[in-house]
C-alpha cells in the first residue's frame, strides 16, 4: 500500500496547490528567452501523482389511436358528417405517464455512435457538454453539435472544463455555469438544462445555476438501479426542485440489457414519471467503466422505440420535459488579474478551508486500475491539514491531488514572459513529483510537463522546481 502526506504546494494548475501554513508556493519573475519570446503564455497547473511507481502522465410524442371503425359516407353526406365532427374531437388515448430521457455526458465524440441510432429509431436525446472541450481531440467537433441540434437533440449546459462546483468559489462556479451556457448559445444553441459535473452540488450551487438562466438542472444516483433498488423508481413531473431533478446513477459497463430495461419498467410499474438515463462512452475498448458497448445501446434503443410505438413510454429531452421560456444570457464575473510577483498565486494553499470536507479549490483525480482513498488529516507540516492519499490495489495509472480545473478562481492566471517555481512539503512511502498542466484560451486543459521524480521520504520533507519554456510549454 502506498502512502502519500501533502501539507503543501505551488503553483499554477487547473484548480490549486495545497499548502500547510508553510506550504505552497507559486511565485513568479519575469523572465524572457531570446529577447521578447515570452516563457509562460498561459495559466499552468501542477498536481501531485503517486502510483506503485510513480509517473509523469503521460422531443414530446403522444401516441394517438382512433377506434377502428369504418366511416361508410355517400359524397352527398361528407359535408354533414364533417359538419358533426366539427365541434368535438374524436376520444384518444391519454399519453404515457412514464417519461424517459436519454441523457449524454461530457461530449465524448464516441457518442456520435449513439445519436445515429437514435436518429434511424425516430429519438431524440440530451447532450450535457462541456463548452471549453468542444474540438479537443476525442471530444465532440463544432459540426458534430451541430448535427446533433439539426437532427433534433437538445444541447445543455455541464460548465465550461467540468470541475466539482461544490469546491470552488462563488465567482468561479458563477464563471463556470454562467460562461458555458452563453458559449454554447453563442453556437447558435437553445440552451435550457444543466447537469452538475460529477452530480455534485448543495443549494447556494443550484442557485447560481438559476441566476445563470438555466431552467433545470440533472443530478444523479437518486432514483432505482441495479446497485440502488430501494430508492424511487421515477422523478415527478414536474420535479419537486427542478434544480435537483433525480436520475438513476450513471449507466456503467457493469449494466445489461436488463438492467437498462429495469429502469424503464420499474417506473411503469410505480405509475409512471421521469427517468432520465445517463451515458458517457458508446464504444469498445475506452474507458472500462463508463461504457458500454454500441451494440448493446442499440439493443436497448430499439427496445425503447418499440415501447414508444406502443404507447407505454414517452421519449424526450430534458427541456420538452421541463418547459419555460429561454432566459436571458448571463456572463461571469471577470477572471480575476494575476497577483503581485513575489507572493503566493495558490488559493488555500493550506488546505485549511474545507467544504463539505474536501478542501476548497481542490480535487482528487488519477486514472488506470488501482483503488486510491482521499482524507484529510491533521496535523499538517505547520497549518492544522494535509491531505493523505493512501492507494492499494495498484496495477496501472496513477492518483493525485488536483487543483480544481477551472476559469481563474482557483488556477492562477499567468503572465507572459514569467516562469515559476513550485514548491510543497510532503511525506511519501513511495517516489512522487508535480505534474503541470496549462489552460488554453477555450478553458480547455492539457497536459504540460513534470518535475523530476522525488524520493519517498518519512519525514516532512521540502520540495521545489522551476518551470519555463525551457520545459516545453509554447
Amino acid at each position: 500500500m502506498s502512502t502519500l502526506r501533502i501539507a503543501a504546494r505551488s503553483c499554477c494548475q487547473p484548480g490549486e496547490p495545497t499548502q500547510d501554513a508553510a506550504g505552497f508556493n507559486a511565485l513568479s519573475s519575469p523572465k524572457t528567452q531570446g529577447g521578447n519570446a515570452p516563457i509562460l503564455d498561459g495559466c499552468p497547473g501542477i498536481e501531485w501523482t503517486v502510483s506503485g511507481v510513480v509517473g509523469s502522465s503521460t422531443h414530446e410524442q403522444t401516441v394517438t389511436r382512433h377506434s377502428g371503425v369504418r366511416w361508410a359516407a355517400v359524397a352527398a353526406c361528407a359535408a354533414m358528417v364533417l359538419a358533426l365532427l366539427s365541434g368535438f374531437a374524436l376520444p384518444a388515448h391519454a399519453a404515457a405517464s412514464t417519461v424517459i430521457t436519454l441523457t449524454f455526458d461530457d461530449g465524448n465524440a464516441d457518442q456520435m455512435t449513439a445519436e445515429a441510432t437514435m436518429k434511424n429509431l425516430g429519438l431524440h436525446g440530451t447532450f450535457f457538454v462541456p463548452s471549453g472541450w468542444i474540438d479537443q481531440p476525442s471530444y465532440f467537433t463544432s459540426a458534430n453539435m451541430h448535427q446533433l441540434f439539426t437532427d433534433g437533440n437538445e444541447i445543455a449546459g455541464h460548465t465550461v472544463t467540468h470541475p466539482d462546483l461544490v469546491t470552488l468559489t462563488s465567482d468561479e462556479v458563477t464563471r463556470q455555469v454562467c460562461n458555458g451556457r452563453v458559449a454554447l448559445a453563442n453556437m447558435g444553441f437553445k440552451v435550457t438544462s444543466f447537469a452538475y459535473p460529477f452530480a455534485s452540488t448543495d443549494p447556494a450551487v443550484q442557485t447560481i445555476v438559476k441566476n445563470c438562466g438555466f431552467n433545470s438542472a440533472r443530478g444523479l444516483g437518486d432514483l432505482y438501479s441495479k446497485d440502488d433498488p430501494g430508492l424511487p423508481a421515477a422523478e415527478t413531473i414536474p420535479p419537486a426542485n427542478p434544480y435537483d431533478t433525480a436520475a438513476p446513477e450513471e449507466v456503467d459497463s457493469t449494466w445489461t440489457l436488463s438492467n437498462l430495461e429495469d429502469s424503464v419498467t420499474k417506473a411503469q410499474a410505480a405509475g409512471g414519471g421521469w427517468v432520465q438515463l445517463t451515458f458517457h462512452h458508446i464504444a469498445v475498448g475506452t474507458d472500462p467503466t463508463l461504457t458500454i458497448s454500441p451494440s448493446l445501446f442499440n439493443q436497448f434503443a430499439s427496445w425503447l422505440a418499440q415501447q414508444q410505438t406502443a404507447g407505454s413510454v414517452a421519449v424526450k429531452t430534458v427541456d420538452q420535459v421541463i418547459g419555460g421560456a429561454v432566459q436571458p444570457l448571463v456572463s461571469g464575473p471577470p477572471v480575476p488579474p494575476p497577483p503581485p510577483q513575489g507572493t503566493n498565486m495558490i488559493q488555500n494553499p493550506s488546505l485549511e478551508t474545507l467544504t463539505s470536507g474536501i478542501p476548497l479549490c481542490w480535487a482528487a483525480g488519477g486514472y488506470g486500475t488501482n483503488t486510491p482513498s482521499f482524507s484529510v488529516v491533521s496535523p499538517g507540516h505547520t497549518g492544522n491539514n494535509a491531505e493523505l492519499l493512501t492507494m492499494s490495489g495498484y496495477v496501472s495509472g496513477d492518483a493525485k491531488l488536483l487543483p480544481a480545473l477551472d476559469l481563474g478562481g482557483c488556477s492562477p492566471t499567468g503572465t507572459p514572459g514569467h516562469i515559476y517555481q513550485l514548491s510543497a512539503w510532503y511525506k511519501s512511502n513511495v517516489i512522487t513529483q508535480f505534474e503541470v498542466y496549462y489552460r488554453t484560451g477555450t478553458g480547455y486543459w492539457t497536459y504540460w510537463t513534470a518535475s523530476p521524480l522525488f524520493n519517498a521520504s518519512s519525514n516532512w520533507t521540502h520540495r521545489w522546481h522551476g518551470f519555463g519554456s525551457g520545459d516545453g510549454f509554447r
